[in-house]
C-alpha cells in the first residue's frame, strides 16, 4: 500500500488514544481540559512534521522533485555541451543583417539594434558599401527564443552613427533557445540514470545530442553498417515552424559535440536529421462537423505522432483511429484510410500531412 499522511484529525485522534494508554485514568477526550489542549497541539505538530517529511519524500527522486529540486538533481547527473551542469540555459540568437546607407561609412563593432523589447548588437566593424546593402554578423543581448527573427524583418538601428540608415533587414537570427523546461530536465536525468554510460552505446549518443541546447529528441541506431552509427534529432520548440527539423548549423553543432566525446574506435559517425514522409488521413462523416472539433482532431494526431514516432517506426492506423475517437468532441467518425504507414528507410520519420474531411454522397433518388 503506498503511504499516505495522516489527517489533521486522524492525528490528534491517536495522540489521545496514546495518552490515555500512557496514563491510566487520564481522558484528552474532554473539551476544554488540559490534557484535550495538549494533545491537540502536539498533533497539529505532528501532522505538520508528517506533511514537511511527505513534501520532501517527492523531492528526493527526480520523477517528482519541483523545479529548484530537479535542478538539483540536473546538478549531479548531468553535463552539457557547453560545460554546464545541469538545466540547459537559455542560449542568445546570433545571425546577419544587412546595413544601408553612405557608401564608405564606418559602422563599429558594438553597434546597438533593436527589435520590440530585444537588443542586439554588431560584432564586427564594416565599411558600408556603396551600391549594395552591407552583411554583419549580430548577436542578441537577450537570451532566449525571443530573439530569434524571421529573414526580411526590419529591425532599427539605436546607435548614431553618421551616414547610416536607421534601419537594417534580417538575413537571419536564430538560434536563440529558451531555458530547458522541468519536463524536458525531468527526461534527461531519468534517461540517465536507468542507461548509464557506457562508453559508446547508443544511448550515449542519444544523450550527447541532447546535451546540446535546442535538441529535445534523439535517436542513435546502425544504418550504414557494423562499426558506424547514426545520429538523428529534433528541436521541436527552436523549429517549431518546421515540424523540429534541425537546420545545417544545428546539426553542426550536433556533430562537433559528438565527435568531441564518442570513442574514436568507432569507423564512421553520421549525425543527419529525419527525413520527412507526411501521412495523410482521411476522415468520414465526423460528427460533430465543425472547426473546433476537427482542431481537437489535429491535436490528439500531432500529440500522437510526438508520443510514437521515429525514425523508421511504422504508425499504425489503429493509433490513428485512437487519436481522433480521444477528442473531446467526437461523437462518431469512420476513418477511411486504414493502412498503417510504414516508413521508406529507416531514416524516414512521419509527420502528419493533410487531414481530408469527406461526407458519404446521398443515394440517388
Amino acid at each position: 500500500m503506498p503511504w499516505e499522511t495522516p489527517t489533521l484529525r486522524e492525528v490528534r485522534s491517536l495522540v489521545r488514544d496514546n495518552i490515555r494508554s500512557s496514563l491510566p485514568g487520564a481522558d484528552a477526550t474532554v473539551p476544554n481540559s488540559v490534557l484535550r489542549v495538549l494533545s491537540d497541539s502536539q498533533g497539529a505538530l505532528c501532522h505538520l512534521t508528517l506533511q514537511y517529511i511527505d513534501w520532501l519524500a517527492l523531492q528526493l527522486l527526480p520523477d517528482t522533485a519541483e523545479h529548484e529540486w530537479l535542478d538539483r538533481h540536473g546538478d549531479i547527473w548531468l553535463t552539457n555541451a557547453d560545460g554546464s551542469t545541469g538545466r540547459k540555459v537559455a542560449t542568445l540568437a546570433e545571425g546577419e543583417v544587412y546595413l544601408t546607407g553612405i557608401g564608405g561609412t564606418v559602422v563599429p563593432i558594438g553597434t546597438r539594434l533593436v527589435s520590440a523589447n530585444v537588443e542586439y548588437e554588431t560584432t564586427d566593424e564594416v565599411v558600408l558599401n556603396a551600391n549594395a546593402p552591407t552583411p554583419v554578423t549580430v548577436r542578441a543581448l537577450d537570451p532566449g527564443a525571443v530573439g530569434n527573427l524571421l529573414p526580411g524583418a526590419t529591425i532599427a538601428v539605436v546607435t548614431t552613427v553618421l551616414g547610416l540608415d536607421s534601419q537594417a533587414t534580417v538575413v537571419y537570427l536564430d538560434g536563440g533557445t529558451d531555458e530547458e523546461s522541468d519536463d524536458d530536465l525531468r527526461i534527461r536525468v531519468l534517461e540517465r540514470i536507468r542507461q548509464p554510460p557506457m562508453g559508446g552505446a547508443e544511448h550515449d549518443y542519444v544523450r550527447w545530442a541532447k546535451a546540446v541546447p535546442g535538441v529535445t529528441r534523439a535517436w542513435a541506431a546502425v544504418e550504414m553498417g557494423i562499426g558506424t552509427i547514426t545520429v538523428r534529432f529534433l528541436m521541436d520548440v527552436l523549429r517549431a515552424d518546421d515540424d523540429g527539423w534541425p537546420q545545417p548549423q544545428d546539426i553542426e553543432a550536433v556533430k562537433n559535440y559528438i565527435d568531441k566525446m564518442r570513442p574514436v574506435t568507432v569507423k564512421d559517425c553520421f549525425v543527419v536529421a529525419p527525413i520527412k514522409q507526411f501521412i495523410d488521413i482521411t476522415i468520414l462523416d465526423v460528427s460533430p462537423d465543425d472547426d473546433a472539433t476537427k482542431a481537437e482532431i489535429e491535436k490528439n494526431i500531432r500529440d500522437m505522432l510526438f508520443a510514437k514516432a521515429s525514425p523508421g517506426a511504422t504508425i499504425y492506423a489503429a493509433w490513428i483511429s485512437y487519436a481522433i475517437m480521444s477528442a473531446p468532441s467526437v461523437v462518431s467518425f469512420n476513418l477511411i484510410t486504414t493502412d498503417d504507414y510504414v516508413m521508406q528507410s529507416p531514416g524516414h520519420m512521419a509527420v502528419l500531412g493533410t487531414i481530408l474531411y469527406e461526407e458519404t454522397p446521398e443515394p440517388p433518388p
